[in-house]
């Protein structure tokens, strides 16, 4: 047996002193209980991921110097630690160094480098080789890097073939719908290759766009879950971990690894651990709105804000967005703010009142009609002769941007959008109005989802937070006389699913309508989706949930006058 401290923190890139804090925090914890080894997520000491903050010479030096303080502190119970690590030759490594003692008793460099969707790691880190394997406590672990898992016949199996009876992987693993079911059949299909133990320890916090939802994981040689931390929340777990290999399908290649001393087996053996049986797994629903929750919290608390404003228009995807700021922050720390027009409904406005009251935030009323007058006036001359359209609607929407903005700089606020993933898919925002804001917790949420989500947090709560006729009632801009988005758009029903296939499947236009979807209905879809690129581009970040959110998943050209096979 190996006793293992999972430390499965939420860290914050750059914060190397703040970083380092929790981690000693962490390993004492560990050594208190009697642990063997406390091991941390990859890139631990810098914060993942830490993007051209690498390019700069001195922040491996830093990272390094952060690795001494945490070397020092260990004694009989060794540290994993994840960090970018230098080589003589000037590269640099994504690497874990393991450390007992006081001192670092060696270094293991990631092998598989992903370039792929949300990761760049090719464009600073060099890609290692295993070299050799640790004796902590008796035992021949082999240390790997998130990537090296997934790989048939990679660097996990070449240490297996070495000697390990026992894999520890260090992962910054972004969260998306499904990827704990993911992340378990790459693991056992690794363990089912080399009958080997794993350990595995995830970051968990929010970075940006991205989401670490922690759910670190031990599996047995049988392929067993027999620990899981929990869900989108820090967790110091401490399990005693069988070690040996038991088996395995794959003739695996590579000789006998050297094996570096590290640390004593305890003098007395320690009574087992009881056993904690593994977190359960989460509603799909409950899921979701957790990832929201904890990556709207972190964005705005790891950017030096408390407050957020939030405009509210007594529709479902801005009463959605409060409801998730104030989980996220709590009731006092978010501002709802009503800002009617003339074509504002008078139930628009009781509703984002009567949700105010029911999340218990504050609900400020700002009227926008007397910018409203002013901005016609002004712009009557160069209008002179012109029918209104949509260039006389998103004045409305901007004006509403400015008030926001000028609340958020007068009290140091933070702006949240609320604009969805099929509204941004399809283009139907306002640039510079609703689209603008520091933060979009939802834009990666399908416009079906939000009723979901919101319907699901009502359900949980036992009442009624989100208004039943913010649900029931037919979404709306309300920029111009009884306006409804189905004038602009297909209803959602139909909408959602063809847009989702354009986006996140790569379907085209003929792969659609071969499949039986409606041609009219397809082409319009996908005409619009391409032309919306440009205010894509220039959206707040929002987290991403899904495995090919806008943004660092799907990088398209603004300019771009491909149709081809994309537009059969």
């Amino acid at each position: 047996m190996l006793r293992v401290g999972i430390c499965q923190l939420n860290l914050t890139v750059g914060d190397l002193d703040g970083n380092v804090e929790r981690m000693l925090a962490a390993l004492a914890e560990v050594t208190e209980r009697g642990g063997d080894v406390a091991v941390f997520p990859e890139l631990a000491v810098s914060g993942y991921p830490p993007e051209d903050l690498l390019a700069k010479p001195r922040f491996a030096l830093d990272c390094q110097a952060a690795l001494e303080k945490i070397a020092a502190a260990t004694g009989r119970c060794a540290a994993v630690v994840g960090l970018p690590v230098a080589g003589e030759g000037g590269e640099l490594f994504n690497a874990a160094a393991v450390c007992a003692n006081g001192a670092v008793a060696g270094v293991e460099r990631k092998a598989h480098l992903p370039n792929y969707g949300v990761f760049d790691e090719q464009r600073h880190f060099s890609a290692g080789t295993p070299e050799a394997l640790f004796d902590i406590a008796g035992a021949a672990v082999g240390i790997s890097i998130c990537e090296d898992i997934w790989i048939d016949g990679g660097a996990v199996e070449q240490l297996v073939a070495g000697g390990a009876e026992l894999i520890v992987n260090l992962n910054a693993s972004p969260y998306n719908i499904g990827k704990l079911d993911e992340r378990l059949g790459v693991l056992r299909r690794r363990i089912e290759r080399t009958g080997c133990p794993v350990v595995y320890v995830n970051l968990v916090g929010g970075q940006d766009e991205l989401l670490f939802d922690g759910r670190s994981l031990v599996l047995d040689a049988g392929g067993s879950v027999t620990a899981r931390a929990q869900a989108f929340a820090e967790e110091v777990l401490v399990v005693d971990v069988e070690v040996g290999r038991r088996g395995g399908s794959a003739t695996l290649d590579g000789g006998a690894l050297p094996r570096i001393p590290v640390s004593d087996r305890p003098a007395v053996t320690p009574a087992p651990l009881p056993v904690t049986p593994p977190a359960a797994p989460l509603e799909p629903s409950d899921e979701i709105y957790a990832a929201l929750v904890l990556a709207t919290r972190d964005y705005v608390t790891k950017n030096g804000f408390t407050d957020v404003c939030v405009g509210l228009s007594g529709g479902v995807d801005s009463s959605l967005v409060a409801t998730i700021a104030r989980d996220a922050l709590g009731p006092e720390r978010v501002h709802g703010v009503l800002m009617p027009s003339r074509y504002s409904s008078d139930h628009s406005v009781s509703d984002a009142e009567l949700l105010c009251d029911n999340l218990g935030i504050e609900g400020r009323l700002i009227g926008i009609e007397p910018a409203h007058d002013a901005f016609e006036q002004m712009l009557a001359p160069a209008f002179t002769g012109l029918a209104p359209d949509l260039a006389e609607e998103n004045v409305q929407s901007r004006i509403r941007a400015v008030v926001l903005m000028a609340l958020a700089n007068k009290f140091g606020w933070l702006v949240l959008t609320t604009g969805n993933k099929s509204e941004a898919a399809v283009g139907y925002s306002t640039l510079y109005g609703d689209s603008a804001g520091a933060f979009a917790p939802i834009s990666d949420i399908w416009k079906l989802q939000v009723y979901e989500l919101a319907r699901r947090r009502n359900a949980v709560a036992g009442a009624a937070l989100i208004p039943e006729r913010v649900l029931a009632k037919a979404p709306s801009a309300e920029l111009r006389p009884d306006q409804r988005d189905s004038d602009s758009l297909p209803p959602y029903e139909s909408l959602d699913p063809v847009a989702r296939a354009f986006v996140e499947g790569d379907k085209t236009v003929g792969e659609l309508i071969a499949a039986g979807a409606d041609p009219e209905l397809v082409r319009r879809v996908g005409r619009l989706v391409d032309v919306a690129e440009y205010k894509r581009r220039q959206g707040p970040p929002g987290v991403r949930v899904t495995h090919k959110a806008f943004g660092k998943d799907r990088r398209m050209p603004i300019t771009n006058r491909y149709r081809g096979e994309a537009r059969d």
